[in-house]
């Protein structure tokens, strides 16, 4: 980044840089091309035009799209959200230790609670990031059950769930969830503790922020916690900017 747009420190400082849109599109414009040189995302032509009024570019080659903005290309693109609600949802949603629910995000923000649970899921697209969210370093391994007692689901649910299974199966309407690597309880650096912290960070997170979570969409929640279990020795500044590198790229079947 250049120095005139470095990364805000705190929350209050983001609230504050991104108030102003300029901010906002410059801020995108170095992180995406942080040699200076735009390119056109369509032919790769370099220098477009700059509309400033538009805060958009337009290609020297004429061809269909020839116009864009800097959400072109990443996960913002098919979406009519202001920038300046897309980085301060960003940045919540990688600093908050326990996630951040739709409801709590909307109303930071100002949008609806539909739009914010649109957000939270494409945000943690980006979260996900090439390596499919897999834990970094020296990790290990452990299994977890995830799901909802069944004496606090209705009457309807807990017959589904326990039918065929035995009333005192505990297991019964979970979905099990695997960490990986290690041979031995500890070994070194290695100690089955690192990935206890992360299922308990996880819990909290599932139980105390989004509470209800669909069994086909628990990857998603998993990916986002093992982000920011991966980048804990970080500041919110430096978590904010490495998921911010990882909003280029549409969303396709690989990232979905």
């Amino acid at each position: 980044m250049d120095d005139n747009f470095n990364t805000p420190e705190t929350l209050q400082a983001a609230i504050e840089f991104f108030a102003d849109l300029d901010n906002c599109h410059s801020y995108m414009v170095q992180m995406r091309w942080p040699d200076g040189v735009v390119t056109c995302p369509i032919c790769n032509q370099a220098n477009p035009r700059y509309l400033a009024n538009q805060r958009r570019f337009e290609c020297r080659k004429k061809h269909p799209k020839r116009q864009f903005s800097v959400k072109v290309g990443t996960i913002f693109e098919d979406s009519p959200i202001t920038l300046k609600s897309w980085l301060l949802a960003v940045w919540m949603i990688a600093n908050c230790k326990n996630g951040i629910s739709s409801y709590e995000l909307a109303r930071a923000i100002g949008v609806t609670q539909k739009t914010a649970w649109f957000m939270n899921h494409r945000i943690r697209i980006a979260m996900q990031g090439a390596d499919g969210g897999m834990l970094d370093g020296e990790v290990e391994v452990d299994e977890k059950y995830i799901g909802g007692k069944a004496r606090n689901m209705n009457a309807q649910q807990r017959a589904k769930v326990l039918a065929g299974r035995g009333r005192k199966n505990a297991w019964a309407g979970k979905v099990a969830v695997l960490g990986y690597h290690a041979e031995k309880y500890v070994d070194g650096v290695v100690r089955t503790n690192g990935l206890e912290n992360y299922w308990s960070l996880l819990k909290r997170t599932l139980k105390g922020t989004y509470v209800s979570v669909e069994p086909f969409r628990l990857f998603r929640y998993l990916d986002e916690q093992a982000f920011r279990f991966n980048e804990r020795t970080d500041n919110d500044a430096t978590r904010f900017s490495k998921t911010l590198a990882q909003v280029v790229g549409p969303v396709s079947p690989t990232r979905n």
